[in-house]
């Protein structure tokens, strides 16, 4: 697939797709300039200005007031003195003495600067305003002379600078290898300082003549300039100055890739520029810092006009190289694309293979049904697979660890509770994750990952660093390297170039489980790019990555990343730190999310943090995590350490947080930090969110439809795990069955459908054709949910790889008439004001049934009467014939692993037989009691509970040797695990040879 490009927006190119190279290589002559009155005009208030400020201010304040400080050293007495109206004239006159100090060094400073000619001016400490001033004024006075021709920064910019329009490049190191960020830096600084000395641009004369006097076909350079603080100068910027778009920089990048600067290196990626760097510009760029025909421009010194002409002629000698395109040619054919101006780019998928490899991708891009009458679900959740996967995921975890905690009684009064049934917007989030979520998406990115490292360890191969997953919309996997690595261990492909390494669809499916640790745990969704879905590598980013953009905007993307980092498959363990956001998402996976309250904490908890993992990692002798996570029993050592820190930090924090980032990427620690101008010391890779859902990475070359997580959804989503929080202190009691059958003769209803065990359906005739086993399986899904089914949620659980709006609708119209009507004419199947498919009372199941029996043995009836309380548990024990829905046919029923219906019925079967074996021994019916157990152990053989009752009953029964046998028996079931100690203090206690006796009977 190609690399999407962004059409020039700010006029003509100065190529086109029929020319060999760029044009207008020639140099062009530049007429000299002549000096205007005006000049003389602003030259000579300059000269008044200054001398005002220089000699004035000072003559004044002597002739005026005088000395202002006391005459000898101040006295005990002086100090008690009152403050007079003097005092503070005096103190005033020490004040602007010092500000008159100030502004002569700046002067001074400014006036050497220019006259030399040599390098930036020196920054005179706390002088920002003062020191603008004077430049401005010296600029002004020396615009006549000489001298102005190399005074740096060009006078363009200063008016930027006071609007505070400098806007940060992306860091140099974004192109490059972890660990060599500052050292990169520094060489370039060292190597260029001569360079930046004489800025080729004539400043005062561009600034003056305008663009107009600029022919449109001349040829133009410009020079990089120095860092100043923390800006550095990029090919964005200089495209949004010059020529009026920063995406435009690509013409410039064509342009000049690969041509000799002064120093002797190339420009090989856009995001990696040196100062003192020469760039030939398009015909049509404008601005003051631009050199035409060096060899007449009076104020460039002699080396500069060699530099420039050697670099022309370079560029004239390359007008004929095959396959050199024009600088604007954008979009068309392949030649067009760019692979060289960023680490992270589209990568090309195969063709011919089906769109439908993701799931979560149909669904988004199909209108969800019925939104026109108000119940749509929530479209963020709907178009992340991955997200949506990994809440649902951790959502059913949590309500399984609520239903077992209930069970063996570690909540009070919450026995055999149901999960409460979500209502609302947190109905609509559950429904959205279910039709959203790609499980299977997940498990196969898993497994490729893990089966790569595992290949890569038996290569005794280190992994590659990898920037970032690419999930195309053929299933295919894509995984972008930071630099070469020689070719994947198979199935893995070489991509489209050396540092995509490409995993099909089939052959990941071929994968089995390994036993290794994550390799990648830090890959973290950001958005789609065509239908491609990009995954960052947090842990493998040279730095920090910054994110710009509104506060509500920015909040999304934080939100989204938190909660996928915090319970995603593809990752074992890692420590999630969120500073200035996200307290209430802490309950999505409390052993992960850490919430810190400031920065203050957060600099302090990371310095530690990275000086342990220094340590660490020297102490094992290994270069970083990735070299770690190959070697045997390392999945506890290298986790990684993601943080997430939404408020802006201080620009001394920012710096702290700069220098810990810098060898973060070796140390498998990750730093994502907003900010609201963008400007943010050792950013590696910066990114801006718009108010449109954009995430866009210029110097990257990505624009991405975002990955949100809004506040109301967000919300939603945490009200979801709150309520299934199975120590949530409230008063609830304990839950009845979302629907309650009459148990009576009366009650016989009209459709009856048995899922405990094999699945059977009395009442209605056996659908004909293929359409049979599509019917069951939905009829199925409406019985387990009498709370009702969104029809997304329906159509999504029954074609999990996306279907259309008029086959899933013809399926609810064939369902609704094969399932008819009541005697009253009430259909069986209808939408409730929500919108949610729900059945009838008349259609019922024996799970419903059996919750029923239970209820009312233990709840209802049953509870003031024994002979009630034993017939009903008789009755209800009886129904289990087996598993849920046994005998299924192999590839249906996938939506039963977003369900807890496994966890619930053992549970609920247990319950009854517990129930019905106290019923039993309170009469001392043990072999009634051993009997009601056994039954309930073939649907539950896992429940300690039963099996503790199983051999209190035994023992009841007197017979040592048959406690013996079960005694064996249980230990045999353990396994390695061995018995719980629970179980083995229940052994100690009824029976103190077990151990003898087991040992013997093996």
């Amino acid at each position: 697939m190609a690399r999407r490009t962004t059409s020039n927006s700010s006029g003509s190119s100065p190529g086109s797709a029929g020319s060999p190279g760029p044009r207008n290589r020639t140099p062009q002559p530049l007429p000299r300039r002549r000096r205007t009155a005006g000049d003389f005009v602003k030259a000579f208030l300059a000269f008044v200005a200054l001398l005002v400020l220089l000699v004035g201010v000072p003559g004044a304040l002597a002739l005026q007031i005088g000395w202002p400080l006391p005459s000898g050293a101040p006295s005990t007495e002086w100090l008690q003195q009152e403050i007079t109206v003097g005092t503070f004239i005096n103190v005033l006159t020490v004040v602007v003495w010092l500000a008159w100090a100030q502004f002569t060094a700046c002067v001074l400073v400014e006036m050497k600067a220019a006259l030399s000619g040599v390098g930036l001016p020196n920054r005179v400490p706390g002088a920002g305003p003062s020191q603008l001033l004077a430049r401005q004024l010296v600029a002004a006075l020396l615009l006549v002379g000489a001298a102005a021709a190399s005074f740096t920064p060009g006078l363009s910019q200063l008016g930027q600078q006071l609007e505070g329009n400098q806007r940060p490049a992306v860091a140099a190191a974004a192109q490059q290898t972890p660990g060599g960020l500052l050292a990169q830096q520094q060489a370039q600084t060292a190597a260029s300082a001569a360079a930046l000395a004489e800025q080729a641009a004539d400043a005062a004369a561009h600034a003056e003549s305008g663009s107009g006097q600029v022919s449109e076909d001349a040829t133009k350079f410009y020079r990089i300039q120095p860092p100043e603080g923390r800006h550095h100068d990029s090919l964005w910027e200089v495209a949004e100055r010059h020529l009026g778009d920063g995406r435009r920089y690509k013409e410039i990048y064509q342009l000049n890739k690969d041509r000799a600067q002064p120093d002797g290196s190339k420009l090989s990626e856009a995001s990696l520029i040196r100062p003192g760097w020469i760039m030939e510009m398009p015909g049509d760029a404008r601005g003051g810092e631009l050199v035409e025909m060096p060899d007449e421009a009076p104020k460039v010194s002699p080396d500069v006009q060699r530099q420039i002409s050697d670099y022309a002629r370079t560029g004239a000698q390359e007008q004929g190289r095959p396959g050199q395109q024009g600088a604007g040619q954008q979009g068309g054919g392949s030649g067009a694309q760019d692979r060289d101006t960023a680490h992270i780019s589209l990568p090309e998928q195969r063709p011919g293979q089906g769109q439908q490899g993701q799931q979560g991708g149909q669904e988004h891009a199909a209108p969800a049904a019925g939104e026109g009458s108000g119940f749509g679900l929530p479209q963020a959740l709907l178009g992340a697979p991955l997200l949506a996967a990994g809440l649902l995921g951790a959502l059913g975890r949590r309500r399984r660890q609520a239903l077992w905690q209930s069970a063996l009684g570690a909540v009070g009064g919450r026995r055999g509770m149901e999960p409460p049934t979500p209502t609302g917007a947190a109905a609509d989030a559950q429904d959205a994750l279910l039709v959203g979520a790609d499980p299977e998406g997940v498990r196969l990115l898993d497994r490729s990952l893990r089966g790569l490292a595992a290949s890569l360890a038996g290569e005794s191969r280190p992994l590659p660093t990898v920037y970032a997953a690419w999930m195309g919309g053929n299933g295919d996997l894509h995984l972008q390297l930071a630099q070469p690595a020689g070719r994947p261990p198979s199935p893995w492909q070489l991509g489209q170039d050396q540092t995509f390494w490409m995993l099909a669809r089939a052959d990941a499916e071929r994968y089995e489980d390994v036993d290794t640790a994550a390799p990648y745990p830090g890959l973290v969704s950001l958005g789609t790019m065509d239908d491609s879905r990009l995954l960052l590598n947090l842990e493998s980013v040279p730095g920090i990555v910054s994110l710009s953009g509104r506060e509500q905007d920015r909040a999304g993307v934080f939100a989204s990343v938190a909660a996928e980092l915090a319970t995603n498959g593809w990752s074992d363990r890692m420590t999630i730190t969120l500073v200035g956001f996200g307290e209430d998402l802490t309950p999505l996976a409390p052993n992960r999310l850490r919430h810190l309250d400031d920065v203050e904490a957060l600099v302090e908890t990371m310095e530690a943090e990275t000086r342990q993992r220094r340590g660490a990692l020297g102490a094992a002798g290994q270069d970083s995590v990735l070299t770690g996570r190959t070697g045997p029993a390392q999945h506890t050592r290298w986790a990684p350490h993601l943080v997430l820190l939404a408020a802006e930090p201080s620009a001394e924090d920012a710096v702290k947080l700069a220098e810990l980032a810098a060898d973060a990427s070796r140390l498998g620690i990750g730093y994502l930090v907003g900010t609201q101008s963008g400007d943010l010391p050792g950013a590696a890779w910066e990114m801006e969110i718009t108010s449109e859902g954009k995430l866009l990475a210029p110097l990257l070359g990505l624009e991405l439809d975002a990955q949100l997580l809004p506040v109301s959804q967000q919300r939603a989503v945490v009200e979801l795990f709150t309520d299934a929080d199975p120590e949530r202190d409230d008063d609830r009691p304990a839950t009845a069955p979302p629907f309650l059958v009459d148990i009576s003769e009366q009650g016989r209803p009209a459709v009856y459908a048995r899922l405990v065990g094999p699945y059977e359906i009395i009442g209605l005739d056996t659908p004909d054709g293929e359409r049979s086993p599509l019917l069951h399986e939905a009829l199925a899904l409406l019985l387990l949910h009498r709370e009702g089914v969104h029809p997304r949620v329906l159509s999504s659980a029954l074609w999990p790889r996306g279907v259309t709006d008029d086959v899933r609708d013809a399926l609810v119209e064939r369902l609704r008439a094969w399932l008819g009507a009541d005697p009253d004419g009430t259909p069986r199947l209808a939408a409730d004001a929500t919108g949610r498919l729900k059945l009838a009372k008349s259609v019922v199941s024996d799970l419903d049934v059996l919750r029923s029996l239970y209820h009312e043995a233990t709840q209802g009836r049953g509870a003031g009467s024994r002979a009630v309380r034993g017939r009903l548990l008789t009755d209800a024990l009886v129904l289990v014939r087996g598993p849920l829905l046994a005998e299924r046919p192999e590839g249906r029923y996938g939506w039963l692993t977003h369900e807890i219906i496994d966890a619930q019925l053992p549970l609920l079967v247990a319950d009854i037989g517990l129930a019905l074996s106290a019923f039993h021994l309170e009469k001392d019916r043990a072999e009634k009691a051993i009997e009601a157990l056994d039954a309930a152990l073939g649907s539950a053989p896992g429940d300690e509970r039963l099996w503790h009752e199983l051999l209190r009953a035994t023992h009841a029964t007197g017979d040592s040797d048959r406690l013996k046998r079960r005694a064996a028996d249980l230990v045999a079931r353990s396994g390695a695990r061995g018995l719980p100690p629970r179980t083995e203090a229940l052994l100690d206690e009824l029976l103190p040879t077990w151990r003898s006796g087991v040992a013997a009977a093996g």
